[in-house]
C-alpha cells in the first residue's frame, strides 16, 4: 500500500478466500493511477476479516491492508465475488461491515456475485442491479427486493449510489464509470490510455 493521505477519499477493496482477482485488481488499476501532472488522487486499500492472507481464486495471495476493525472511513467500497459465495452471504461479520460501511460510502459497487453480499445486506433493496452472466435469476429469487436486471443484456448499471457489473474483466466498467463521476471524463480517457484498454477494445483475433 502507498502511504496513506488522510485529505484523500479512500476507495475499498474488499477481499476474502477465492475472490477473484481480476476483480480486485482492475479497481486498484483504474484508481491508482494518477493524473498526467503526476498527482494522485485516492487512497486505495485492501480489506479483509483478519490480517491473514486472502488466497484468490486463482491462487495467489494477497495481504489486505486494514481490517474490519481498523478499517479508515471509506468514499467508495468495492465487493468482489467468488465462484462460491455460500460462505461470503453466511458471514455475518462481512454482511455487516458492508452495511455499516455503506452508511458513510458515497458509492458501493458491486461486481459479478458481489451482488449475493449487496442483498445479503439489504442496503440496496429497490434499487437495479445486474451480476454475473445467468446468474440474474437466482439473485432476484434469493432477494426479491432488488431489482435485478437482465444480465444477458446489461453489463453494468448505476441506480443512485450503487453501481454494478457482470465483473470479470467488466469490472473495468464499474470502475471507470465511477472514476469519470468522481474526477473527469479528460482523466478517465488518460486511464484509459495508460491501461493500454483501447488496444483490448480494438483487439480482433
Amino acid at each position: 500500500m502507498k502511504p496513506f493521505r488522510a485529505e484523500l477519499p479512500t476507495i475499498g477493496l474488499l477481499m476474502y478466500n477465492g475472490v477473484l482477482q481480476s476483480e480486485v485488481i482492475a479497481t486498484s488499476d483504474v484508481f491508482a493511477k494518477l493524473t498526467e501532472d503526476g498527482k494522485r488522487l485516492f487512497n486505495v486499500i485492501t480489506i479483509a476479516e483478519t490480517k491473514d492472507p486472502i488466497i484468490t481464486e486463482e491462487g495467489m495471495k494477497f495481504v489486505p491492508d486494514y481490517t474490519f476493525a481498523n478499517c479508515p472511513k471509506l468514499e467508495v467500497l468495492f465487493i468482489p465475488s467468488a465462484y462460491d459465495m455460500y460462505a461470503q452471504v453466511h458471514n455475518d461479520e462481512i454482511v455487516g461491515f458492508i452495511k455499516e460501511k455503506n452508511q458513510e460510502t458515497k458509492y458501493t459497487v458491486s461486481n459479478c456475485a458481489g451482488a449475493q453480499l449487496i442483498g445479503a445486506s439489504g442496503i440496496a433493496d429497490g434499487h437495479k442491479i445486474v451480476t454475473w452472466i445467468g446468474g440474474g435469476k437466482q439473485l432476484q429469487k434469493d432477494y426479491p427486493n432488488l431489482n435485478v436486471q437482465d444480465d444477458s443484456l446489461v453489463t453494468f448499471v448505476e441506480d443512485g449510489k450503487f453501481l454494478s457489473s457482470n465483473g470479470n474483466l467488466t469490472s473495468y466498467i464499474s470502475a471507470l464509470e465511477l472514476l469519470e463521476k468522481m474526477t473527469s471524463p479528460e482523466h478517465r480517457k488518460f486511464v484509459e490510455s495508460y491501461l493500454y484498454l483501447d488496444r483490448l477494445q480494438d483487439w480482433k483475433k
